[in-house]
């Protein structure tokens, strides 16, 4: 079994009516764990009522808690999360809270070293210095690294992106974080097939996956390349979509799974997703169906 490790932000999704824990390394991990039952996530939180709730979910869910620090003076993170009319979220996020002073210490650079086949990483966890320098400090320690850009807001710098993609073997990004990607290192003409193809070039990535929402994704690795489309019914919301597609993704990499196998199982886990509110499901039904799905695809 190949042992995932996520580490960066663990906040809550503030909606109009409601708050559910969200972040996406955390989405990633969970479902992970629900699927390999094994995982871990590396966070920060206040030692705040939201913090004693991440830890509560945690242990409700037996994924270990041994590497969330707690913060007596930096509350656990949020963002305020509004759905238009599309269902697309839009996102505010909070500044200074405990995930950005996640702390390096020798557990967790065990952790890394010698438990950690995967480890998942994004960019707005590294927004801060002391986050920034522990997840970089983490990288290029032979274990595969998998970059989800996940874009948020303004947080987020050039030299940050690019230290983080000469040091991804597996990236996930949107079309629009791709068009980024492209004025910041290729300033080509867009073009999603030959954007894809310099970066894996330009930065020794190994396999690429660029995900068009309502379109589908495309997946690319050496020469081969496969493009999926899912069609989506009975949408709440798409939070955490993309961090379903990662999870699967992730999953069938480690696999070697054939690229067809991993963008139609990781298009149909995501358009699951698509069916609640917020990014985690409540009931486990959705884990047995791509449990299943996986077992007989």
């Amino acid at each position: 079994m190949n042992k995932i490790t996520a580490i960066g932000e663990i906040l809550f999704d503030v909606f109009q009516d409601s708050e559910r824990l969200g972040g996406a390394p955390l989405n990633f991990l969970y479902h992970i764990h629900k699927i390999t039952s094994q995982g871990n996530i590396v966070s920060r939180v206040g030692s705040d009522m939201l913090g004693k709730k991440v830890l509560s979910f945690l242990d409700k869910n037996n994924i270990p808690t041994k590497f969330i620090q707690e913060d007596d003076h930096h509350p656990t993170g949020i963002a305020t999360i509004t759905i238009d009319k599309n269902k697309q979220p839009s996102f505010v996020i909070g500044t200074e809270t405990a995930y950005d002073h996640i702390e390096l210490n020798p557990e967790l650079e065990k952790l890394i070293e010698k438990e950690t086949d995967c480890l998942y990483f994004g960019t707005l966890a590294q927004r801060s210095e002391i986050s920034r320098k522990t997840i970089q400090s983490l990288l290029n320690k032979g274990a595969k690294y998998f970059f989800d850009l996940n874009i948020r807001e303004n947080f987020f710098k050039k030299e940050i992106i690019e230290v983080s993609l000469k040091a991804a073997d597996v990236l996930k990004v949107n079309s629009d974080e791709l068009k980024l990607l492209n004025n910041m290192f290729l300033n080509n003409q867009v073009d999603i097939k030959n954007n894809s193809r310099e970066l894996m070039e330009k930065f020794n990535i190994e396999i690429l996956a660029v995900t068009l929402g309502d379109d589908g994704s495309a997946i690319f690795r050496n020469n081969e390349f496969d493009f999926y489309k899912q069609l989506h019914v009975n949408v709440v919301d798409t939070v955490g979509a993309g961090d379903a597609f990662a999870s699967i993704f992730c999953f069938g990499y480690l696999k070697e799974w054939s690229l067809k196998k991993i963008n139609k199982l990781a298009n149909i886990f995501a358009s699951e997703i698509c069916k609640i509110k917020g990014a985690l499901p409540e009931s486990d039904d959705v884990y047995d169906f791509i449990k299943e799905k996986i077992n007989h695809d």
